[in-house]
């Protein structure tokens, strides 16, 4: 029962790191579309507790695997735990890097409007609401949808590229501004690759399988 008590605040640890993660993202895409230098700011300053959730997370599952010697699903889910909060602090940190690029743009005139970004952005989004229910859900199909979408991504990812060449080509000055705009679709493509580990993840938890650097079996996705 012990146990069961330490698995259930390491859950409850997880779920309040990805409520925070999930802001974080919410509030870094909000910042750029809106030139938002305070909301752009209030993200690189919370990083702090999303890394204080880092090192909290590891710490309790560390001490529970040295005193309790869980059996093999309790085990799996400690090392689970910490692999997805590895990929959620990196994430945390991509919102960082984005606000950084917003806090620079918005000292520029704004290049164009955002049309494919915002949509990018809504996929990302999307697949980190979806790979976060799938872990607490234990939802094995829900894990493969999100490792699924990351082809729309990337999609989005070289329409977006193709287009800022063509600002760059035809017009020096936006340089600098596309530069910028190019880092920021990067960051949200790796935020995507992060999503998809904890999917992968997620599915080592409940069939104990490790798919990753392989084709995904049939009988999982």
């Amino acid at each position: 029962m012990k146990t069961l008590e330490e698995l259930n605040k390491i859950k409850n640890l997880v779920l309040e790191m990805a409520a925070t993660i999930e802001a974080s993202l919410n509030d870094s895409m909000e910042a750029l579309l809106e030139r938002d230098n305070t909301l752009a700011e209030k993200v690189i300053e919370k990083d702090k507790v999303i890394n204080s959730f880092d090192v909290l997370i590891d710490e309790e599952c560390i001490k529970l695997i040295a005193l309790k010697q869980p059996v093999a699903s309790e085990l799996r889910f400690i090392i689970t735990a910490m692999k997805i909060t590895s990929d959620m602090e990196r994430i945390g940190d991509l919102c960082v890097n984005i606000c950084e690029r917003v806090l620079e743009l918005n000292k520029e005139p704004e290049l164009k409007p955002y049309i494919d970004l915002p949509k990018m952005a809504d996929t990302v989004k999307t697949m980190l609401c979806e790979v976060i229910n799938a872990f607490f859900e234990k939802n094995v199909e829900l894990a493969c949808e999100v490792i699924k979408k990351d082809d729309i991504v990337d999609y989005y990812l070289n329409k977006i590229s193709d287009e800022l060449i063509l600002f760059m080509t035809k017009d020096p000055y936006t340089i600098y501004r596309a530069n910028k705009i190019s880092q920021i679709i990067k960051y949200l493509e790796r935020i995507a690759d992060h999503c998809v580990n904890i999917a992968e993840n997620v599915i080592y938890l409940v069939k104990g399988k490790i798919i990753r650097h392989t084709e995904f079996p049939k009988e999982v996705c």
